[in-house]
């Protein structure tokens, strides 16, 4: 009987402390965020094909083939917690990142264009933009390479004690692309 009391308390003590929102910690809000850009969630696409329709160099199928590039970094994006701290109502989450490097493809891009201008050029664009700009998305196409980059996260609780990731920046954004 004694030992009938005690495992009912233990269970009892066991749901009290096992049932606490294991969904609303700081590192878990970031891993649903960046589990956002992982499975291509709708918020992700419509920022990005804002941010896509804000552009006023790229045609409109280049806007396509780079929407595919993100979609294929987001995707590949892998993620690794490395440190949690939190202080009353604010938390802060590190992350390291892997992406594909998009940056130094486009560098190369940069440094080919700047040096070999006259491939670029036709009478209809003066400037070489629209095969530069393809040029630079087929260099990207290529890329294999992974870069890592550390991120920290703010997250803030609000007023129903629910951890919110803060905005990124843009520096962070950029990370998150492999365009840093």
């Amino acid at each position: 009987m004694k030992i009938k009391k005690i495992l009912v308390a233990c269970l009892c003590l066991f749901l009290l402390v096992g049932c606490n929102d294991t969904t609303n910690t700081p590192s878990k809000k970031v891993e649903d965020f960046l589990s956002k850009y992982q499975k291509l969630d709708d918020d992700v696409l419509t920022q990005l094909d804002l941010t896509l329709d804000s552009d006023t160099e790229m045609s409109e199928d280049q806007k396509k083939e780079y929407r595919s590039l993100m979609e294929k970094q987001y995707q590949n994006l892998s993620y690794k917690i490395t440190d949690e701290k939190v202080e009353d109502d604010t938390a802060t989450v590190d992350v390291e990142i892997e992406v594909f490097d998009y940056q130094t493809s486009i560098k190369k891009s940069e440094e080919y264009f700047n040096s070999h201008k006259d491939e670029f050029i036709t009478d209809d664009d003066e400037k070489g933009t629209e095969k530069y700009i393809d040029y630079k998305i087929k260099n990207m196409k290529d890329v294999t390479d992974k870069t890592t980059y550390t991120m920290t996260f703010n997250l803030t609780k609000d007023d129903s004690n629910e951890w919110i990731v803060d905005d990124i920046t843009d520096t962070d954004r950029q990370k998150l692309h492999g365009l840093y």
